[in-house]
């Protein structure tokens, strides 16, 4: 059974998979979740790289209650107590310094790629 390809097929099957391959929209990378430990009053790792969408999540190991809270106040998880966790939504103008308002020695850094 030979097939015979006339003009008007190829040209028709070429538009096609041309539309297909417009409109299908581009395949994303999926939001990722960056874990953050807190112990020993510290973050670790105390700086992150992550893209916008990402969740960033705390958790506290320490037996003090943290916060994980922007420099000028523009996000903060709240309190978190010990076994529990925080976290934000990265978003494109977040301020990007963190610390603990609760110990403001713990500082740490997100830089958005």
């Amino acid at each position: 059974m030979d097939k015979t390809y006339t003009r008007r097929g190829v040209m028709a099957g070429a538009a096609a998979s041309a539309a297909v391959l417009t409109v299908a929209p581009a395949c994303a990378q999926a939001p990722a979740i960056h874990d953050v430990e807190i112990q020993s009053f510290k973050f670790d790792p105390p700086s992150l790289q992550v893209q916008v969408g990402d969740t960033i999540r705390w958790t506290n190991h320490d037996l003090a209650p943290h916060t994980a809270t922007a420099d000028n106040f523009g996000w903060d998880t709240a309190e978190i107590t010990t076994g529990e966790s925080g976290e934000i939504v990265v978003t494109e103008d977040m301020e990007t310094s963190y610390f603990c308002a609760f110990h403001p020695h713990m500082t740490g850094t997100v830089e958005i790629l």
